[in-house]
């Protein structure tokens, strides 16, 4: 474990921005699943849309990485990007 001194601490943390992907009321109960499922979905679809090098569907991979379970998103398959 790696100890910072108190004020490295604040100043890193201040720069760290945490959010997760928007309330969707397609999925209104707690078993988030699906809308992980759809979040992935969806960007794929903006990859092939828009193409690779766009930067317009990193919402979309930060959504589902945020929503996904680690285990899930840590599968190469799974968390397989077109770079």
């Amino acid at each position: 474990m790696i100890f910072l001194p108190h004020h490295l601490f604040h100043c890193i943390l201040s720069q760290i921005e945490l959010k997760t992907a928007p309330a969707d009321f397609r999925f209104p109960t707690t078993n988030q699943t699906r809308h992980c499922f759809t979040r992935y979905i969806e960007f794929h679809r903006c990859l092939a849309a828009k193409g690779e090098e766009s930067n317009q569907c990193e919402k979309f991979a930060k959504y589902y990485r945020s929503l996904c379970p680690g285990e899930w998103v840590s599968i190469p398959c799974f968390s397989y990007h077109h770079k």
